[in-house]
């Protein structure tokens, strides 16, 4: 069992002869530091190895040791950059030949020279970073031993308060604090020294009491009337106006109390055990009032909503019971400092503190009973519907803890677990306080938001409310901490360690490196969206790149910039790049399984808008999609089809698969109107009117010119079609209904008949149909003939039907 701790020493004793060895190297002041935190060091452990010193002393020989370890952090922090340096310049000069003669003087010299200076930034930081280790390792000691100590107070088990026999010696004790604290009011109200505080010190006396008394009884109302008159600014702002009116309304008597309490000081008549009482007042005063600020903000939610989810006098009865919790938290610190200045016995103890554990309990319960909800919706702590589901299962696991706590604090005190039934009531009544509090701080903070920005009460339900609310917790955590048994040693060793840093792959990430490299990154992204902008609407439209190249280049820029403000950021925070490439190449193989086709459509979406053979405000048929190109981005593209519907394309589907781009490089394009016109009508005259019809739209390029082709003899017609070239194909539909118009105008007018398909029945033997039977024959022939004949499609109808719209 002892060879650990013997191992351990002997590693101290070689660090110790390694840390002499170069603590000569080390200037006056330096050595005679070192001196005192190796005397510092060798007291503590001591300590640490007998453990028999009070929880006090190992504080402050903690704060001690932390105070010589961030001396010796900050030491092995510097000069990083002249030691690189040199050792850059050392390593120029290549390695030292084994005989020194072998080297010329002058190089021999200058690495002599170097190595000097290298030795004596080098030294200081080895010391450091061996006392570092060594006071890190003390305070991990101590710690573990202040944890375990307060483990074993937690789940010590005393006297049971349920024991009668315990009951006289806690009521003599307490008769007897009493006698004494009366004893000793008497005894100074007699003595000469409070006589001559009276003499001397009266005026001023005199003026803190009626100071400190008008403010506790015209505190309130002075209060109100500057509310009215904050009200009449703005009646957009009154929530923001309510909320500074009740912080006054608690600020301005708790200032009437410290006056009072400063003039009852003054006067020397409390004696010893009062003037502890005394010191103890504000806080508990300020315990009281906070918890009916409390009671109030909840009364005045509840009654801004008309007391539709909870009723008038359950409200009051909630506040009852908020201000009796109060109450209990001032009664167990009475109990505490009645126990700490009479040093009662633990079974006193036990049975004067029980009562107030039953009474803290019994008020959760009946919290957590007193409200009423509605059947489709839960009430905040400050009587505001909850609109989320996941806040609503915390409120509701808050409501089970509260009953379970209410429970189980009284189960443990009464079988002799006096510390963890206090250790668990109490803390759970700071934590509701504290999270009331965070809610209504949540709702003036979004008010004044509101009232800033004109938006009203819509800001409490913004981002800006979820984000001051996400804050207002973290801000919330060491409180707590502090609640639930931490210690302040333990909330600042914490942010020492993170100040310090974490060490993730060989990269030190910190505070100070992290919003570095925010802030750097942070730049480079807007000064990277102020130049797509300028781009965007300032150079660009002046030259002649197309729209799609515009964009591509803007795209281009985008990404460009966002690489290169990353990178400047990482290099800015001084994150070591080399130590990143472990991380890449762990990476590389995640994408090589698990990310191929987000890597296919990131490289596709380069060569998109690299080679661009689809731009921006492209009409192309990719997969039977059609539509427009409205945005091409890395990973995929986006098309607006003709019904005006989003369609998602990846840029793979476009580089590797089959793409028509009917407007690639310019928008001329072909359209074909084909037309069928009787049999016996003169073809050349209708070649003649379609070349017109053609020849005169306006959007029909006369070079190359219109033509007009014959081009079958259909079944039912003769079959034409218009092929001319237009300026802009985005509008082929509408030139095709315009040519239709006008050809159905112009056939018209020459009498040209545009034929439908017709079909002839013959009867075959029409002599063996006689009388009624061939009459029926006949119709259900002809019934027959008509349901089953289809109806002929010309080549004509076949193409418009696959004629390709939008």
């Amino acid at each position: 069992m002892q060879y650990p701790r013997l191992i351990r020493s002997l590693l101290a004793v070689i660090l110790i002869a390694f840390a002499s060895m170069t603590v000569a190297q080390l200037s006056d002041e330096g050595r005679a530091y070192y001196e005192r935190w190796q005397a510092t060091a060798e007291r503590a452990e001591e300590v640490i190895e007998v453990n028999r010193a009070s929880d006090v002393a190992f504080e402050q020989l903690r704060a001690e040791l932390a105070g010589y370890r961030d001396i010796f952090n900050r030491v092995r922090g510097e000069n990083s950059d002249r030691i690189k340096t040199l050792q850059s310049q050392l390593a120029a000069l290549g390695p030292a030949p084994e005989e020194s003669s072998a080297e010329p003087e002058d190089i021999a010299k200058l690495r002599a020279h170097l190595e000097d200076q290298l030795s004596q930034l080098t030294v200081p930081r080895i010391v450091s970073e061996e006392a570092f280790s060594r006071a890190n390792g003390l305070i991990a000691e101590i710690d573990r031993i202040l944890r375990s100590r307060q483990k074993k107070e937690l789940l010590a088990r005393g006297p049971s308060p349920l024991n009668p026999s315990y009951w006289p010696d806690a009521w003599s004790d307490i008769n007897r604090a009493l006698s004494a604290l009366v004893n000793e009011l008497a005894f100074s109200i007699r003595s000469d020294v409070v006589r001559e505080q009276l003499r001397h010190k009266g005026p001023a006396i005199l003026f803190l009491t009626f100071v400190g008394v008008v403010f506790l009884i015209r505190g309130r109302r002075w209060s109100e009337r500057a509310g009215d008159y904050l009200r009449a600014l703005g009646g957009i702002g009154s929530g923001v106006w309510t909320f500074i009116v009740s912080l006054l309304r608690i600020l301005v008597p708790w200032i009437g109390v410290i006056l009072l309490v400063s003039a009852l000081s003054m006067t020397s008549i409390a004696g010893v055990r009062g003037t502890l009482l005394l010191e103890q007042v504000p806080y508990w005063a300020a315990a009281i009032l906070y918890f009916n600020w409390i009671g109030r903000q909840f009364y005045l939610a509840s009654a801004a909503n008309g007391f539709r989810r909870v009723s008038q006098s359950r409200v009051k009865e909630i506040r009852l019971y908020i201000d009796l919790l109060a109450v209990s938290l001032v009664l167990f610190e009475l109990v505490t400092l009645f126990a700490r200045v009479e040093n009662v016995s633990a079974e006193t103890r036990s049975v004067v503190g029980f009562p107030i554990v039953a009474l803290a309990s019994l008020l959760l319960l009946r919290l957590r009973r007193a409200r009423e909800t509605s059947q489709d919706s839960t009430v905040t702590t400050t009587g505001e519907p909850v609109r989320s589901a996941g806040f609503s299962r915390l409120v509701e696991g808050i409501r089970k803890g509260l009953y379970l706590l209410g429970i189980a604090s009284p189960l443990l005190a009464i079988m002799g677990y006096n510390n963890a039934a206090e250790a668990l009531i109490y803390p759970a009544i700071k934590t509701l306080a504290l999270i009331a509090a965070l809610v209504i701080l949540q709702r003036f903070i979004s008010n004044l938001y509101g009232l800033i920005t004109g938006q009203g009460g819509d800001a409490e339900d913004s981002l800006f409310s979820v984000i001051v609310g996400f804050v207002l917790a973290i801000l919330a955590l060491p409180f707590l901490a502090l609640y639930w048994g931490a210690r302040e040693s333990d909330l600042t060793e914490i942010w020492a360690r993170i100040i310090q840093g974490f060490d993730i792959g060989g990269v030190t990430i910190s505070p100070s490196n992290f919003l570095t490299f925010v802030v750097i990154f942070t730049v480079g992204y807007t000064m990277t969206k102020l130049l797509q902008g300028g781009l965007r609407n300032s150079l660009l439209p002046k030259t002649r790149i197309d729209a799609g190249g515009q964009n591509a280049i803007v795209a281009g820029t985008g990404y460009i910039g966002l690489f290169l403000a990353s990178l400047v950021a990482i290099t800015g925070a001084g994150f070591d790049l080399s130590s990143l490439a472990i991380v890449a190449g762990a990476l590389s193989v995640g994408i090589g399984f698990g990310l191929q086709t987000i890597v296919s459509n990131f490289v596709s979406g380069i060569i998109l808008l690299i080679e661009r053979p689809i731009s921006k405000g492209d009409w192309i048929d990719v997969n039977g999609q059609m539509g427009y190109v409205r945005d091409i981005s890395v990973r995929s593209t986006r098309i607006e089809t003709f019904d005006r519907t989003d369609v998602i394309i990846p840029n793979s589907d476009l580089i590797s698969g089959s793409v028509t781009n009917y407007t690639r490089g310019n928008t001329v394009g072909r359209v074909i109107v084909p037309v069928g016109v009787a049999y016996g009508t003169d073809t050349r005259r209708v070649e003649a009117i379609l070349r017109e019809i053609a020849e005169a739209h306006p959007m029909v390029l006369a070079n190359p010119a219109p033509n007009v082709v014959f081009q079958r003899f259909g079944a039912d017609s003769l079959d034409f079609e218009i092929r001319a070239i237009l300026r802009d194909v985005n509008w082929a539909l509408s030139v095709k209904s315009d040519m239709n118009h006008e050809i159905n105008r112009r056939f018209a007018e020459e009498g040209i008949e545009i034929p439908f398909a017709q079909r002839d029945v013959w009867l075959r033997n029409p002599e063996m149909l006689t009388g009624a039977a061939a009459t029926a024959s006949v119709a259900a022939t002809e019934a027959e003939v008509d349901a089953s004949s289809p109806v002929t499609l010309t080549e004509a109808d076949m193409d418009e039907g696959t004629e390709d719209e939008h």
